[in-house]
């Protein structure tokens, strides 16, 4: 259940109860509407407890956050309630009215209590299979960690909940393949080596990513396939390039898209990479700046490795992972061999859109153009 279902509930809850309690200050109103309005009370206080513990529970919010929606319903609540008191007031049958709102406020504060403590009755959210796995699949082990030593439990931070939502739905409903190919970049890092010499003392720093970035939109333009997104039954080729890069923060993982990538410079391309990373790592990421997206690159850099299956981004249909670039001795003809410095590649690809073959033949067209990056002018 999100977090503005739940406060949407809280609020109408927040209402109804307010109101039929401004109702009850009428001197004629009746016994039996006092017992309601008071039985509204006590569920009320419930519905409190019941929606600071699901969101505090659920999403991992502060508290402080959590307590501003609650103040923000009762003062919006409160506020109704009392102009709805004077109605009460003017009315020709108090008591009538009082118990009306009375029952209004009891039907709503249930609603609202049975959403946040089971949302499933309502369908704000799909309801799992028994013991929370999928049909046919065992339910996720419970297990008492603390028995077998110390442990330390640490919330998750809010990015992470998200993404790992997003991977788990992205890992489960697209069909994944991943071919893996080395492309030669010698001549290409010995260019961009002499390339940060000469520009540095405008700031900018090209890395590896940036030239990656720009032979993908010319590998796009050659595969269209690769830059498109399944709706239903149909294929949506674009014919705009906006690629994503995976950038590491202290919070979790985030995509940043540089936009037409394919009608900048490999430098403009590497300042910008360079503003959105710093936005990321401060948390000042927006969301327009995550979105759009047609294709994504996720380079474990200097980390270390040399294959991975990277997940695809949906809606996108392939993923470009890289790792550190390594030396290596390359033979061509099995008779004289050569120290060559070659990028390993990892193409995750949707098989419902692409098939082996294309996706053979999209590794060796983006490795071809590393090897030389003359070809993207081709």
């Amino acid at each position: 259940m999100s977090l503005n279902v739940v406060t949407l509930l809280y609020l109408v809850a927040s209402i109804c109860f307010i109101q039929a309690l401004k109702g009850l200050s009428h001197p004629t109103t009746s016994i039996r509407g006092n017992v309601f309005g008071m039985t509204g009370m006590a569920i009320a206080a419930l519905t409190t407890g019941a929606l600071i513990f699901r969101l505090f529970e659920s999403y991992g919010i502060a508290p402080a956050v959590g307590l501003g929606w609650i103040l923000l319903g009762l003062v919006v609540g409160g506020g109704y309630g009392t102009w709805r008191a004077k109605t009460v007031q003017m009315t020709a049958m108090p008591e009538l009215v009082a118990f009306f709102h009375s029952m209004i406020g009891m039907a709503a504060v249930f609603i609202a209590v049975a959403a946040a403590v089971e949302p499933y009755a309502f369908g704000i959210v799909a309801r799992p299979a028994a013991g929370g796995a999928m049909p046919g699949i065992l339910p996720w082990p419970q297990v008492d960690f603390a028995k077998f030593g110390t442990v330390e439990r640490k919330d998750l931070s809010r990015i992470k909940k998200i993404s790992g939502a997003n991977l788990h739905r992205n890992w489960v409903m697209i069909p994944h393949v991943t071919n893996h190919d080395d492309a030669d970049i010698t001549d290409l890092e010995a260019f961009r080596v002499q390339l940060n010499k000469e520009n540095e003392k405008s700031g900018v720093r090209v890395s590896m990513l940036a030239f990656m970035i720009k032979a993908a939109c010319a590998t796009l333009v050659k595969f269209p396939e690769f830059n498109a997104s399944l709706d239903g039954d149909n294929l949506v080729i674009k014919k705009y390039y906006h690629i994503g890069f995976a950038a590491d923060t202290p919070n979790g993982l985030v995509v940043p898209v540089i936009r037409n990538a394919d009608q900048k410079g490999v430098v403009q391309i590497a300042q910008e990479m360079g503003d959105l990373a710093k936005l990321a790592r401060d948390g000042k990421l927006k969301p327009d700046q995550m979105q759009g997206g047609t294709f994504t690159i996720s380079s474990l850099g200097g980390i270390g490795g040399i294959y991975f299956t990277p997940i695809i981004n949906a809606p996108e249909v392939a993923i470009m992972g890289v790792c550190r670039s390594f030396w290596k001795q390359v033979s061509n003809d099995g008779k004289t061999a050569a120290w060559r410095y070659v990028l390993p590649l990892s193409l995750s690809w949707d098989h419902r859109v692409i098939d082996g073959a294309s996706a053979a033949r999209f590794n060796a067209h983006y490795a071809a153009l590393l090897a030389d990056m003359r070809r993207v002018l081709v």
